[in-house]
């Protein structure tokens, strides 16, 4: 069921495809994190082991970005995951205010494990759309992330963007 909002049809339309997406990830994010709670991860750990298993040692503050959190709760994710034994931290010999994050052996057979899952899972979730309609989705859900992102800029983000 849609939306029973009896604005204008543009209005009907938007929040219809709203509630459509909200509901169809929220019903795959489910699945995902009950996938990762068997194996005592969250989907933010997860993402830093998947992003450390497949782009190698990364700089704290250039995963924060990779998995779309702070730098700082990189640190609290970095720091939970080290006492598992996942991740270890290393500093920079040349700059020792860079901190670099990296898998343990231990961390990636965990990923070795999980992700293969997780992929599964996510192969069953999209089995439905062709290869065709889920290239249009991602290209709709990429335009409207660009456009999300460029309307939640502060109008000095704005100015300083093209400088």
């Amino acid at each position: 069921m849609g939306t029973h909002h009896r604005g204008s049809a543009r209005e009907v339309k938007v929040l219809d495809a709203f509630i459509k997406l909200a509901r169809a990830l929220r019903a795959i994010n489910t699945r995902t994190e009950k996938l990762l709670a068997e194996h005592g991860l969250t989907e933010t750990q997860f993402g830093i082991l998947e992003a450390l298993f497949h782009l190698g040692s990364l700089r704290a503050s250039d995963l924060g970005s990779k998995v779309l959190t702070s730098s700082a709760n990189v640190t609290v994710l970095a720091d939970a995951l080290g006492r598992k034994g996942w991740v270890k931290r290393r500093r920079c010999e040349a700059d020792k205010r860079v901190v670099y994050v990296e898998l343990t052996a231990k961390g990636r057979e965990l990923i070795q494990q999980v992700f293969p899952e997780h992929v599964g899972h996510l192969l069953e979730d999209f089995a439905p759309l062709s290869d065709a309609e889920l290239d249009v989705l991602a290209h709709l859900a990429k335009r409207l992330g660009v456009n999300t992102s460029s309307l939640s800029r502060s109008p000095r983000d704005v100015t300083t963007a093209g400088e």
